[in-house]
Formats: C-alpha cells, sequence, structure tokens
C-alpha cells in the first residue's frame, strides 16, 4: 500500500516525476526565502508579491498566449515594478511598506484577473492562478530548476549580508550606505523570481504556500539560524512529496494538495513544537 501511493507513481509516470522535480526544487529555494522573510518580520509581502505579479502574466498571455518566456518576464518585472513603488511610497509618505503592498497588491490582483478575462477561457484564468502541476514541461522545468540554482547561489554569496541586514540594518548602514539598499533589492529580486517561476506549478494564488508554512513551522522548533533554514528546507520538500503522493491516490488537485499538507504541518508544529507554549495546554 505504502509503495503504491508513495513511489509507484513516480516511477511508472513521466508526468508525475516532472512534477516532483519541480515541487522539491521550488521547495529548497523558495523555503529559504520565507524564513529571511519570516525573520524580517515581513511574511505576507510575499503574499502580496505573488498577487502582484499577475497583471504582468495576463499581458504576457495576451500578447503570446501561453508562452514561458513572456509570461514569466512580465510577471517579474510587474512584481519588481510594485516593490519599487510600495518602497517609495513608504519612503514618501507615512504608510509602512507593508501597508503600500497591501494597497498596490490588491489593485494588481483585479487588474490581472480583468486582463485575463479579456481574452482567455475561465480554464486559462484557473492556470494562471491556481497552476497546473501535472502538466508542467521540460521548458518549465528547466526555467524552475535554474531559478532554484540562482537563487541558492546567490543567497550563499550574500548569505551574512542579508542575515545582518534582517537583523541589524542600523550596524549596515554606518558602515555604507547603499549597501542596505542593495542587498534589499537583491533579496526582492530572488523573492519575485522565485514567485514568476511558481506560479508555472502553484499558481499566483498558491505559490507562497510553500514559501511560507514550512519556514513558520520550522520557526517552532528550531532555535537557531542554520537550524531553521535545514528544516524548512526539509519540510518543504517533505510536504511537497507527500502532498503529491495524496493527490494522486485521492484524485485531488495537487497544487492544494500539497499546500493543504504544509498547512497541516504547521498545525502539528504550532501545536507540538519545542518553541511553542501551546505544548502546556496538553
Amino acid at each position: 500500500m505504502i509503495w503504491h501511493i508513495f513511489f509507484q507513481p513516480f516511477i511508472e509516470y513521466g508526468f508525475m516525476r516532472r512534477a516532483l522535480v519541480v515541487c522539491l526544487a521550488l521547495s529548497v529555494s523558495t523555503t529559504m526565502l520565507g524564513v529571511f522573510l519570516l525573520l524580517r518580520r515581513m511574511s505576507l509581502m510575499g503574499d502580496a508579491l505573488s498577487h502582484a505579479i499577475l497583471p504582468g502574466v495576463a499581458v504576457g498571455y495576451l500578447v503570446s498566449g501561453m508562452s514561458l518566456l513572456a509570461m514569466s518576464l512580465g510577471g517579474f518585472i510587474a512584481g519588481i515594478v510594485v516593490a519599487l513603488v510600495a518602497g517609495l511610497v513608504s519612503r514618501r509618505t507615512p504608510l509602512k511598506e507593508d501597508a503600500s503592498f497591501a494597497g498596490l497588491y490588491l489593485g494588481s490582483l483585479a487588474l490581472g484577473v480583468t486582463l485575463v478575462s479579456l481574452r482567455g477561457s475561465n480554464v486559462d484564468l484557473l492556470h494562471l492562478l491556481f497552476g497546473s502541476i501535472l502538466a508542467v514541461d521540460n521548458d518549465a522545468a528547466l526555467f524552475v530548476a535554474g531559478v532554484c540554482g540562482l537563487t541558492l547561489m546567490l543567497l550563499a554569496l550574500f548569505y551574512r549580508g542579508l542575515v545582518t541586514e534582517a537583523f541589524d540594518t542600523a550596524w549596515l548602514q554606518v558602515n555604507s550606505r547603499r549597501l542596505p539598499a542593495l542587498l534589499h533589492g537583491l533579496f526582492l529580486a530572488l523573492l519575485v523570481l522565485n514567485l514568476v517561476a511558481g506560479f508555472q506549478v502553484l499558481g499566483t494564488l498558491m505559490a507562497v504556500g510553500l514559501m511560507m508554512l514550512p519556514a513558520v513551522a520550522a520557526r517552532c522548533w528550531m532555535h537557531t539560524l542554520p537550524g531553521l533554514l535545514l528544516m524548512a528546507g526539509v519540510s518543504g520538500v517533505f510536504c511537497a512529496w507527500l502532498g503529491l503522493s495524496l493527490s494522486w491516490a485521492a484524485s485531488l488537485p495537487a497544487g492544494p494538495s500539497i499546500v493543504l499538507t504544509a498547512s497541516a504541518w504547521f498545525f502539528i508544529s504550532v501545536l507540538c513544537g519545542s518553541r511553542s507554549r501551546l505544548r502546556a495546554l496538553f
């Protein structure tokens, strides 16, 4: 029984192997970014940016149809524009960055849905919003793998700077005025790039689930940053594999199954985690 549910689909079917490889790669890189979002107390920014890329994806769709390059490029440009405008609004107005993101992403989501509805069908809209992980082709798989590899490499190269910027921006500003802005810009660019890669797999609405839920769950167990990064990555990989397996066994949508699995792990961690005070209630 265990073999037929958790191993056999990935051995017998090529589309299931592609889906698994893409999910595993995406879960490793996005959970790393999720940890840094958690440390910066910007957990909802990932959700805002995942919605913000939709107008760019929609424009790419209107111009070139279901072209991976056009939709990815449009989504990346839209995400970067929203991030830059939100930063400008937070610097020039009394609003904080999270408030400006909230104001921008709601309009972006509505604009994206409207643009897709002008020419596409309900099936196309559902594909963009919720993804189609089992229909991922080789080009999309290579794109996701490339984005994940680039993300891990840059996180390794700028690890100390990103950690310092997350915990003590003032110290960095004393040593270099431009360095905090450069690191913040690099982080936002990686965040948008991973969300663009994720929309091919989980859609613009679900991509942030695999990014944040394993990271938040790991926070309930780990006391150190390396341990937090390691557990978040392992949790993301496990949830992706388990969610795909359960979706195959129960004939459920793959993307929501993965996010629901990650949600279940989050609730288990909140209730039973070594750092959770809720353990004392049981």
